[in-house]
């Protein structure tokens, strides 16, 4: 298993965020408000310094859940794929 630093975490545009903009509160979340939800988050993500390390390492673990790097577990899945 490989460890991945988190150190570009502490520049993130996202630190300070609640959490829940980034990750689902709720396992029941109708698909309009996790689109707006996830939205917003990525609005942050986009003028993020750190975005493409966030990406990088998100991959690096396989993030199953969540935002990061500007993108939902669905569109990283879709990287991981080609």
């Amino acid at each position: 298993m490989t460890l991945t630093s988190l150190e570009w975490s502490s520049g993130a545009a996202c630190r300070g965020s609640e959490g829940s903009l980034f990750y689902s509160a709720d396992t029941a979340e109708r698909k309009e408000d996790r689109l707006e939800r996830e939205q917003m988050a990525k609005r942050i993500c986009s003028g993020c310094s750190v975005r493409d390390e966030c990406l990088h390492s998100a991959l690096d673990r396989h993030e199953s859940y969540g935002i990061w790097g500007g993108l939902n577990e669905f569109e990283r899945r879709s990287l991981t794929r080609s």
